[in-house]
């Protein structure tokens, strides 16, 4: 199922993915760092949501108390949960 999930507290404004049960695939930031989101959306590819949880969930970037990546974590996350309740 696509999903669509709208950042909160950073650069990149919106993040774009398919969950396949618990695999996450066909990640695509809008906005924020083109590069380095591009390279987390290819080495999260196929990873499950407690994988990119496990990986991700609490980085920050500079004084702000989340980043693309925790974003990314939590947009997973909650669609999991939206699909598994």
């Amino acid at each position: 199922m696509e999903h669509t999930y709208r950042t909160k507290g950073v650069c990149a404004m919106e993040i774009s993915f398919a969950l396949d049960g618990d695999a996450v695939r066909d990640i695509s930031f809008v906005g924020g760092c083109n590069g380095n989101l591009k390279a987390i959306a290819r080495l999260c590819e196929g990873m499950t949501v407690d994988e990119i949880e496990e990986k991700l969930a609490g980085n920050t970037c500079g004084y702000k108390p989340t980043s693309c990546a925790d974003q990314l974590a939590r947009a997973v996350r909650a669609a999991y949960n939206e699909e598994n309740a």
